[in-house]
């Protein structure tokens, strides 16, 4: 069985990964997603220190998605 250190390290490096991939050819795309990539994975290591690394990913995913995409319109609105 994993500890739960292994388990979030590997959640991480998965999240990490995935959010590389994919057929995204847009800015908005790359910056939502890139967001919530980053958001879930500093959520799972926060949520983990918490005793809920599976609810941090969650939470930490979620604000992530609507932080990247904020971000993206923020830059569109500057003409970048």
């Amino acid at each position: 069985m994993l500890t739960k250190k292994a388990a979030i390290l590997i959640m991480v490096a998965a999240l990490l990964v995935g959010g590389c991939g994919g057929t995204a050819d847009t800015n908005t795309a790359y910056r939502t997603l890139g967001g919530g990539a980053i958001g879930a994975g500093s959520g799972a290591l926060i949520g983990w220190a918490a005793g809920c690394p599976a609810c941090g990913a969650a939470i930490g995913g979620g604000a992530g998605l609507a932080g990247g995409y904020i971000y993206d319109q923020y830059q569109k609105s500057k003409g970048h």
